[in-house]
């Protein structure tokens, strides 16, 4: 009775294992290759696949969605010789399992070396300043290259990214002074932009300062010369209009002879000729009034004053000599009065 109970386990165990090997559940974004007896027989997609058990074997289980795999730091030799190194990104997709499978060992290595290579091949071709600031024709070049080598591995290369491009240390030294020695640069030249433009607007200001005020120099000289004129005209109308006579006319010599005589330094004076006839007429007048009046030398004999009084009629024989009646220079000179 046992050995049916123990050969009855032994069944149920082999068809459940059975079951178990011809059930096969694929994920979605998955595939798996089907060999039977060593030889490939065909591709599961996602969902449920059956097979036939213990013939029929799952060889690889591929993952069909789009990965991205990061490359270490590979040295590369610029065409100016000159070692950079640069970290790369590949971003693929396998579009056949059953190339993937048969068609490389291992597709991963493979496309890392590919890369490596085809890097070198680009980079070699380039200077230093043309691969730092080429990263898209270089991106573009590597994803050429790499879809066009891992198509028949049924592998699709969608992006190609360059991470880091280190140059050397000593060469990065010498960039960072480039780059402050030309951000100096430009801003020396703003400097001196914003200065020329300061220097030009002040001289533009001071141009129309100076026109302005000389505008306004010329129109207050003109009102100036207008009120002169507009003065000396009502001076000469009210003159004419009072009808001076002789006398009145000599009583304004005598009133600008001590503003011609004022200051200390003032020792030598013009008086024109003319005055003696005024003061002719006026000595007369005085004459009248019975009064002392100031000596003049009419006659020119002497300036010290001694015969200057003969022009009075009760004077004391007075004042310095003040006029010559011809127009001549004389010396003035103070001394006191003689009583």
């Amino acid at each position: 009775m046992q050995p049916i109970i123990i050969v009855l386990i032994i069944l149920v165990v082999l068809v459940f294992i059975a079951l178990i090997k011809t059930i096969q559940v694929i994920p979605q974004a998955s595939a798996a290759i089907v060999e039977r007896f060593g030889r490939y027989t065909r591709t599961l997609n996602a969902g449920l696949n059956i097979v036939v058990p213990f013939i029929d074997s799952i060889r690889n289980r591929i993952d069909l969605r789009e990965q991205v795999v990061p490359f270490p730091p590979q040295p590369v030799i610029t065409q100016d010789n000159l070692v950079v190194n640069i970290d790369t990104v590949i971003y693929y997709q396998v579009t056949d399992a059953r190339a993937a499978t048969y068609e490389v060992a291992s597709y991963i290595q493979a496309i890392e070396q590919l890369t490596v290579t085809t890097l070198r091949n680009i980079i070699g071709g380039m200077d230093l300043e043309r691969t730092l600031t080429s990263r898209e024709e270089i991106n573009a070049a590597l994803r050429g290259v790499l879809d066009e080598a891992t198509g028949k591995w049924g592998i699709r290369v969608n992006r190609v990214e360059l991470k880091a491009i280190e140059p050397p240390t000593s060469i990065q030294d010498s960039m960072e002074k480039q780059m402050r020695a030309d951000r100096d640069k430009r801003a020396a030249i703003l400097t001196a932009e914003g200065i020329r433009q300061s220097q030009i607007l002040t001289a533009e200001g001071e141009k129309q300062s100076a026109i302005l005020r000389a505008e306004g120099e010329s129109k207050a000289a003109a009102l100036r010369a207008e009120g002169e004129a507009q003065a000396v005209r009502t001076v000469f109308e009210a003159i004419h209009a009072g009808d001076p006579d002789q006398k009145l006319l000599s009583y304004q010599y005598l009133q600008m002879l001590p503003k011609i005589a004022e200051g200390d330094a003032n020792k030598l004076w013009i008086v024109p000729s003319e005055i003696g006839d005024a003061l002719k007429g006026l000595s007369g007048a005085f004459g009248n009034l019975g009064g002392g009046t100031p000596g003049f030398n009419t006659g020119g004999n002497s300036a010290d004053g001694s015969n200057g009084g003969n022009g009075g009629n009760g004077g004391n024989g007075g004042g310095a000599g003040v006029v010559n009646p011809r127009g001549a220079a004389v010396e003035r000179r103070e001394e006191p009065p003689v009583y």
